[in-house]
């Protein structure tokens, strides 16, 4: 497994994919990839690309690995508990109808945690949740919204049992209204335009295995998508050391803000 092997399984993956792994740390992904390689028959990267390419559900389960899909309802309640109690209730005093991204949203617990939300402070008003990933198996399933029961562990049982229709096999199927404001969409965040105009953008836990350029690049970007007064909410291990010369300010501990 050489740096041209190297080369050609980036260039193929690429072209099939739109990822682009010059964007990410090369030592993390190689490491990554090649314990996949070493548990396979494959005797290289490349190898291994096209044994897996043959195959649709091989394939998925290769891009979900290496997408890192791993999510949950509330995930850091602290940090979603003052999403609930200062960030979104701030942003309601300016707005009455929120525009949401939730960046990178795996399996769809984060947004589905928003639209709960959004139900909860506001009653009755619809909000727009935009839900994105770059995995569409992924995000195929979040857009069914039907989970296993260790998926929504982390959910107090009043709101299983509120925005949750139990399903035979012991599944259980988010409710049409938590369902209705939120769309989703395939979407490269190192590639792909943005959107603008975002009260509140989520991105958390995405970054991980991009190089510094990357997450300044992608951070910079989500500062021209947000309005002024806007916010961005990171992961509990993602603090953007540099979020003053980008042209944020600290709202709170993860949470950036565009300045009004």
């Amino acid at each position: 497994m050489d740096e041209k092997d190297w080369a050609e399984f980036k260039r193929k993956l690429k072209s099939k994919t739109d990822i682009d792994l010059d964007l990410y740390k090369e030592p993390q992904m190689k490491r990554r990839i090649g314990n996949l390689v070493n548990r396979s028959a494959a005797k290289s990267f490349v190898e291994y690309f096209d044994t897996v390419a043959k195959d649709k559900d091989e394939f998925a389960a290769f891009i979900e690995y290496l997408t890192i899909n791993v999510s949950e309802f509330y995930r850091t309640p602290d940090k979603f508990a003052k999403l609930e109690t200062d960030v979104i209730p701030d942003l309601l005093a300016r707005s009455p109808k929120l525009n949401i991204w939730s960046a990178g949203c795996s399996i769809g617990a984060e947004p589905y945690s928003l639209s709960m939300i959004m139900k909860e402070l506001t009653p009755g008003k619809q909000h727009r949740i935009l839900a994105t990933d770059l995995d569409i198996e992924i995000l195929a399933k979040a857009k069914k919204g039907v989970y296993m029961e260790n998926e929504i562990k982390s959910l107090s049982p009043e709101r299983r049992k509120k925005y949750f229709d139990a399903l035979p096999d012991n599944k259980f199927a988010v409710k049409e209204d938590i369902k209705s404001c939120i769309e989703f969409k395939r979407h490269n965040l190192l590639k792909d335009p943005f959107e603008k105009g975002f009260d509140l953008i989520l991105c958390r836990n995405v970054v991980i295995y991009f190089t510094e350029e990357a997450k300044d690049q992608l951070y910079t970007r989500f500062f021209e998508a947000l309005k002024p007064g806007g916010i961005l909410f990171v992961g509990a291990t993602e603090a953007i050391l540099n979020f003053r010369k980008m042209g944020y300010t600290s709202y709170q501990p993860f949470f950036y803000q565009r300045p009004l």
